[in-house]
């Protein structure tokens, strides 16, 4: 990539606009629960700033360029279901869980079958998002890499900085303050320059014979292909601790659930322009390397002030979504693994406890990140989906709408069993159909032999507003 003095300039004042801003309202931060929950206080527009923020990261936006690329219109199946996703939630979960007066999702299933639910729910839901945050991570690093010509490991240290001062100091209320921002930024550049690909591209007049005809079919992959993935992305969101800790951030219920709403308003349309951008360098500049067409096209291909505006707001949805998704495996593995653990009660102990594991995270996933630079962004996503939905969907759905229905010792039994079960299948017996459903049959499995007609009273007592 060739950038001008003048797009570094932009870029680095498009990205310091939203970390400083983000930094200034998180001053005010100085409990555990205005860190991990803005103290129970957000409106509708910072719950969807702080889904939003951190759904669209590098599979938005690089992920979704780099797929379109190479199989056209169908990359968009991953902001789509997303949004979906989200109109799901806000329609039958939301309410419901803000109605606790709780944190994270294991202690939510603490709640209902225990603590060793929780703590299994706790370990493998961090191992699952964290190949979210990974997915944010390589074309963050491979960026700022070719961005500043330096190598993979300084690269992921400048990233760790900058996801450090979107989110480290304030929680939740950063998040969902620069997710505001980043997405205002990210939709009105993008939707210029993708739009003037999508003219560019519709103007060819050899446009049906350059493209296969799956390239511009949402189901060019196959429909059983297309809604595994939406599937995994559903079951996914609603295991993703960041999304439920948004939820739980709400001032009240209708609250939460307008919030969810309002995400997907923002989240559906974001992959279009990153898709028409994909399928244009694959006609333009069919010899790029995928995992940088967005930012090629941008410095190559249009003008300074909207390149610059844009590879800003790329690397604000890279750090955006690795700080959102780092804060919700942070604030679990405090409260719910090290906490208890150390016995850990204090609040202002509690927060730096928190502080300390959400870098931890930003560390572990751009180590990943480097180790496997080469491999594709969007699955480490749907991988991520899967993996944490398999063993968590199904009971907290049952908690949620059929709660003292199963015993306790079925659904851990459910919980462990399943991602063992999802990681086979990912790893050492390859099925023809996407691991998630592995994991889904041996949860389902699992849980049947648990159930039980008559309801049980909640294993503890249950805090509500």
């Amino acid at each position: 990539m060739h950038l001008s003095v003048w797009h570094i300039i932009i870029l680095l004042a498009t990205v310091a606009l939203v970390i400083g801003t983000g930094f200034y309202v998180g001053r005010s931060v100085r409990s555990a629960d205005s860190y991990s929950l803005n103290g129970r206080s957000a409106g509708p527009w910072l719950v969807a700033g702080s889904i939003a923020g951190t759904v669209v990261g590098g599979g938005s936006t690089v992920g979704t360029a780099q797929f379109s690329f190479s199989f056209g219109l169908s990359a968009w199946w991953f902001t789509l279901g997303a949004g979906l996703a989200f109109c799901l939630m806000g329609l039958f979960y939301a309410k419901r869980l803000r109605r606790t007066n709780l944190t994270t999702i294991p202690q939510y299933l603490s709640l209902h079958y225990g603590k060793r639910a929780e703590e299994a729910a706790g370990i493998i839901s961090s191992v699952g998002i964290l190949f979210s945050a990974v997915a944010s991570c390589i074309p963050g690093i491979e960026i700022i890499a070719a961005l500043f010509r330096i190598s993979a490991w300084q690269a992921a240290l400048v990233l760790i900085l900058l996801v450090a001062g979107y989110t480290f100091f304030g929680g939740m209320k950063s998040a969902g303050v620069g997710g505001i921002l980043k997405m205002a930024i990210i939709w009105v550049s993008l939707a210029i320059a993708g739009g003037s690909a999508a003219y560019s591209l519709w103007s060819l007049p050899t446009l049906g014979v350059s493209f296969p005809a799956s390239a511009f079919n949402l189901f060019g992959q196959g429909g059983s292909t297309a809604l595994a993935n939406l599937l995994a992305l559903i079951v996914g969101i609603f295991c993703t601790q960041t999304y439920i800790q948004a939820v739980f951030s709400a001032s009240k219920p209708a609250v939460a659930s307008l919030g969810c709403f309002v995400a997907a308003l923002i989240v559906i349309p974001v992959g279009l322009p990153s898709v028409s951008i994909g399928m244009y360098m694959h006609y333009f500049a069919p010899q790029s390397l995928p995992v940088l067409v967005l930012p090629l096209y941008l410095t190559e291909h249009q003008p300074v002030l909207v390149a610059g505006v844009a590879l800003g707001g790329i690397m604000l949805s890279l750090i955006g979504s690795i700080g959102g998704l780092s804060l919700g495996i942070g604030t679990m593995v405090s409260h719910d693994i090290l906490s208890p653990l150390l016995g850990i009660r204090e609040d202002k102990k509690l927060l730096r406890l928190t502080r300390a594991s959400v870098l931890g995270v930003m560390v572990v996933a751009c180590g990943i990140a480097i180790v496997n630079q080469d491999t594709e962004v969007l699955f480490w996503n749907y991988l991520s989906m899967g993996l944490r939905g398999g063993g968590i969907f199904l009971p907290l759905t049952l908690a949620v709408f059929w709660p003292g229905h199963v015993k306790a010792l079925w659904v851990v039994l459910s919980i462990l069993g399943s991602t063992v079960a999802a990681m086979l299948a990912s790893t050492v017996i390859p099925l023809p159909f996407d691991p998630l459903f592995a994991g889904l049959l041996v949860s389902l499995a699992l849980l049947v032999p648990g159930l039980r007609w008559q309801k049980q009273p909640l294993l503890v007592q249950e805090r509500r507003e």
